[in-house]
């Protein structure tokens, strides 16, 4: 009997990984302190030995995408239309996604066959702390159901149609809410990369008679941003702290009444969030569909990719 030893990923070191560099790419990161996030390093090291390879196997990727859609174009005898290739970006809260994602579309935008690079977060697509409350919902916000799901797939079923213009609500994270009447757009983009905890979940209703899409139905190419629970728990608790330095102080800031606690009721406090709303979330929603994703990015202890699962072709 023959056993079966095909593994889906392929799993690559640091070392092995940062081979695939390009340092001619480096001069467009002078600026690169702007792109970290809170409590969160970023070093010209990360960036030259993990994303500035990951940009170029995405450049691949999406140039292969443009010879698809133009070969597909011409067998049909229809105009070409620029199709956006899309990027989901998952993970935890405070495993560094937004960071990941903007240091992406810096990256990607510098190359020549795809210089406009959006980035949308799914922060835009939750529900009005008005309709979470009416729902009973507030404190499972970042909860698959805390989502406008239909709006969210409305808004990737638009650019995958290549509609030149098309809108995404805003979010505020210093009112913690949805921004009424504000709209951000989005207009003929190459690529457009979607960062969001839950983006590559799927739970279809049970006894759904008619076909069901997913958001990560739209995606060409997914990335999981990994790490160990005890560390996510540790730097969420790291970028509470430091929100009482920072955010929290504006008296606009939903968060103000946190911004005078001490070290030690802090703690406290960002523990008991973890526990009752992040981590729940993380086990029971966003760690199942890690295995789902185009390519795993695994986190140290030090907040910097140690090594990096890409699945086979």
């Amino acid at each position: 009997m023959t056993r079966n030893n095909y593994a889906p990923y392929i799993t690559i070191s640091r070392d092995e990984w940062a081979k695939r560099s390009d340092d001619p790419m480096l001069h467009l990161l002078n600026d690169f302190e702007t792109l970290q996030g809170l409590n969160e390093p970023l070093t010209m090291e990360e960036i030259t030995q993990i994303y500035v390879p990951l940009s170029r196997l995405l450049n691949l990727y999406v140039s292969g995408a443009q010879r698809l859609h133009a070969a597909t174009n011409s067998f049909l005898g229809s105009q070409f239309l620029k199709v956006p290739f899309i990027i989901g970006i998952a993970g935890s809260v405070a495993v560094g996604k937004s960071t990941t994602a903007r240091v992406l579309q810096r990256l990607l935008s510098a190359w020549p066959n795809h210089p406009k690079v959006d980035l949308v977060t799914t922060d835009g697509f939750l529900y009005p702390n008005k309709v979470l409350e009416q729902k009973g919902i507030m404190n499972r916000k970042g909860f698959p159901e805390s989502y406008d799901i239909r709006r969210l797939i409305q808004f990737l079923a638009n650019v995958k149609s290549a509609k030149e213009r098309v809108s995404v609500p805003v979010y505020s994270h210093l009112e913690y809410d949805i921004l009424p009447n504000e709209l951000k757009w989005i207009e003929s983009p190459d690529i457009v990369i979607v960062e969001g905890v839950n983006v590559l979940q799927v739970r279809p209703r049970q006894q759904q008679k008619e076909p069901t899409l997913f958001v990560s139905d739209f995606f060409d190419f997914s990335i999981f941003v990994d790490a160990e629970l005890d560390d996510l728990q540790q730097w969420y608790i790291s970028r509470f702290k430091s929100l009482r330095q920072t955010a929290f102080r504006n008296p606009e800031s939903y968060f103000h009444r946190y911004a005078h606690l001490s070290d030690a009721e802090s703690e406290v406090i960002a523990t008991n969030i973890w526990n009752e709303i992040n981590k729940p979330n993380l086990e029971l929603n966003i760690l199942p569909t890690r295995f789902r994703a185009s390519l795993i990015l695994e986190k140290g202890n030090h907040h910097f990719v140690q090594s990096l699962k890409l699945r086979r072709i």
